[in-house]
């Protein structure tokens, strides 16, 4: 129910001895990353969970009042970490079809803005947003203003991703994590890349020894293998449930990530409990839709077969 990835990670670590503390900013993790995605290590701020960061950036941007503009619904976390630092959490309602509505967001930019999240793909809903319309976005948002490009999904969207962007974007950060594609999601390495001057500030401001050295290790092993086959094994069957769903005349939103968004309404608990009672766990979100995490066949199997009684039953709003 969390979006994790039912495939093993690539890696295990042999055992060693752990006694002694990482390096206190992780510098081989952000080395290896700055050397896989062609950045610099100066430009790389690793953390113990992409959340950990998001909560590190609203902290050290915003004071008490200061407003953080965001989609919604979109990633939980951005709302409770607002208010969790004194901000003030700015929701923008997505379109009718899941997606961020960039122009606007865009108005909803004040003076009291100070940092703009923008997730693509978006969790839960699933679309991606296009790099000509978030180029568009960065032009209208003032030069002060951080944006954070969430992208913990962007390995199963393909395309294009914002990393290109940076070199001319300052205000522009690009949010990464190993829970998803890497199948980390235990080990807690996220990591974020922005510019130099920013992430000498974010990493001054960090506690020190954030990232723990098996993880640290577990990361880097990660970026040495290809992704592609675990990548395309979870798109394909995510594509084939979207078919099925479609087959029994379900609209649905861009599925983009490693979950189906099924925009139920208020059907969303019954339905999700209904499924409990079969052996499958999804993600409700009270009155507005269900989160389905794609798993391996057996699972796809389970889910259609417990959820097309409840589809031949109409409780769900096709």
């Amino acid at each position: 129910a969390s979006n994790e990835l039912h495939i093993e990670p690539p890696i295990t670590l042999q055992p060693r001895d752990f006694r002694r503390y990482p390096e206190p900013t992780a510098a081989d993790l952000r080395t290896a990353l700055a050397s896989r995605f062609g950045l610099l290590d100066q430009q790389v701020v690793a953390s113990p969970g992409s959340v950990a960061l998001c909560r590190l950036l609203i902290d050290t941007v915003c004071d008490p009042g200061d407003e953080v503009v965001f989609a919604w619904r979109s990633f939980e976390a951005y709302p409770l970490l607002t208010r969790l630092a004194g901000a003030v959490p700015m929701e923008v309602p997505l379109t009718a079809g899941g997606e961020h509505d960039l122009p606007a967001m865009a108005a909803a930019v004040t003076d009291r803005t100070r940092l703009v999240f923008v997730c693509t793909p978006n969790n839960p809903t699933g679309p991606t947003i296009s790099r000509e319309a978030f180029e568009a976005f960065l032009a209208a948002v003032p030069a002060d203003v951080l944006v954070v490009l969430d992208e913990a999904y962007v390995e199963f969207a393909g395309g294009w991703n914002g990393l290109p962007l940076l070199g001319s974007h300052p205000n522009l950060l690009v949010l990464r994590t190993f829970s998803k594609a890497y199948g980390l999601a235990g080990a807690r390495v996220g990591w974020g890349a922005c510019d130099p001057a920013l992430a000498s500030l974010l990493r001054s401001a960090q506690v020190p020894f954030a990232v723990a050295q098996p993880s640290i290790e577990l990361a880097v092993a990660a970026l040495e293998h290809d992704l592609t086959p675990r990548v395309a094994e979870i798109v394909g069957r995510r594509d084939a449930f979207v078919s099925w769903l479609q087959e029994c005349g379900m609209t649905v939103p861009a599925a983009c990530g490693n979950f189906v968004w099924l925009p139920v309404g208020v059907d969303a608990v019954p339905i999700a409990r209904a499924l409990a009672a079969r052996d499958v766990l999804v993600r409700p979100f009270d009155g507005e839709g269900i989160r389905v995490t794609i798993g391996d066949e057996t699972d796809m199997t389970m889910l259609r077969a417990a959820l097309d009684p409840l589809l031949a039953e109409d409780l769900v709003e096709a």
